[in-house]
């Protein structure tokens, strides 16, 4: 049993969102201290093998941690020294949210899965925007951003680019058009809705600009999105958010909670969405859903991801994760005969 193990016991005695702040308060506690240098010694994996060049940048390994995980940007740089190669922040909207009513982060542990209808609380694209600004962090930093609750969607492409134009300062952006905890915000995937919302974001200069999108998407409608994607020559695609399905065999208590499902369930989707997606077009994917140790990252590695994300992971698997995983794709970098990561990206599609 190991001490985050022995942690566990006591954290998931506690209500999950309270449990999480308490993690999150102790990252921004080591942030900028001498111990934040003892954290990385401990956990980073330094190997040019891991790097991978993409999104107009240089990322040391392809494992982030996704948004929603920090919300606020208050805890980037010690999350990199947990080892992560990218940190994604937000969703971040116009206006300060509160989010919704609690409880409303539900955890599965029998199912390796959490359930979430936070509903982007945060707090605005003025103050994490400031706060980007004075952040001094080793590894990309990406901002993800979604729209305010209280915005019509007719009025969404403002509200949009209100916020990009304060949270300029991120190495990527990633507009959320597919989170299931804002009332209508799905409705945003549509083609011609999707592309006048990319396309104001590019025009004001948003780059590299990525798209998340749902899981519980269609292909056909996947395949519009990936359209948006190439008309207006953007950077990327993000697959995928959460779901909002609920597969019959799960076992956890709060199964039948509202929210999104992510974790270990939507693990096998996510990685065929991938390499659907990676058979339809060139552009970097960020593969993201259910990822909790190296063969699930390596696979969605090798359906066409070019970097990876977790957030759920983080949660059952505590703060070597990263550092495991990282040491297992080395691993099988060897065994594959590759030189590199980016050896590995989309071979099996």
């Amino acid at each position: 049993m190991t001490l985050y193990d022995l942690l566990k016991l006591f954290a998931f005695r506690l209500d999950a969102e309270t449990a999480h702040g308490l993690g999150h308060r102790l990252l921004e506690a080591i942030q900028g201290t001498p111990l934040e240098r003892v954290v990385a010694d401990h956990y980073t994996v330094v190997d040019s093998r891991l790097r991978v060049e993409t999104l107009g940048q240089s990322f040391p390994n392809p494992i982030g941690v996704a948004a929603g995980f920090d919300k606020n940007a208050t805890a980037p740089s010690a999350l990199a020294a947990l080892g992560f190669g990218h940190v994604e922040v937000g969703g971040v909207t116009a206006e300060p949210q509160a989010g919704n009513p609690r409880p409303r982060l539900f955890r599965l542990p029998e199912d390796g899965a959490l359930i979430n209808r936070l509903g982007f609380n945060n707090d605005g694209a003025d103050v994490i925007g400031e706060r980007l600004e004075r952040t001094d962090c080793p590894v990309p930093v990406g901002v993800n951003i979604g729209k305010s609750k209280s915005t019509p969607n007719e009025d969404a492409e403002e509200d949009y680019l209100y916020t990009f134009e304060r949270v300029g300062s991120g190495e990527y952006f990633a507009v959320n058009v597919s989170s299931p905890n804002t009332p209508g915000l799905r409705a945003l995937q549509e083609r011609d809705r999707l592309a006048s919302i990319l396309r104001t974001l590019s025009e004001a200069g948003a780059d590299p600009l990525l798209v998340k999108l749902s899981p519980d998407l269609t292909e056909a409608a996947v395949e519009d999105a990936l359209g948006v994607v190439d008309d207006l020559d953007l950077a990327g695609v993000i697959a995928t958010n959460t779901t909002t399905d609920r597969p019959p065999w799960l076992r956890g208590t709060h199964a039948d909670e509202a929210g999104g499902l992510s974790g270990e369930p939507i693990e096998d989707e996510s990685t065929g969405r991938i390499r659907f997606i990676a058979e339809r077009t060139e552009k970097p994917i960020v593969g993201v859903g259910g990822v909790s140790d190296a063969a699930g990252a390596y696979e969605k590695i090798r359906s066409g991801a070019s970097l990876v994300q977790l957030y759920t992971g983080l949660v059952y698997e505590g703060p070597s994760i990263a550092r495991d995983i990282n040491r297992g794709l080395l691993e099988r970098l060897e065994r594959d005969g590759f030189d590199s990561i980016e050896q590995a990206i989309g071979v099996d599609v």
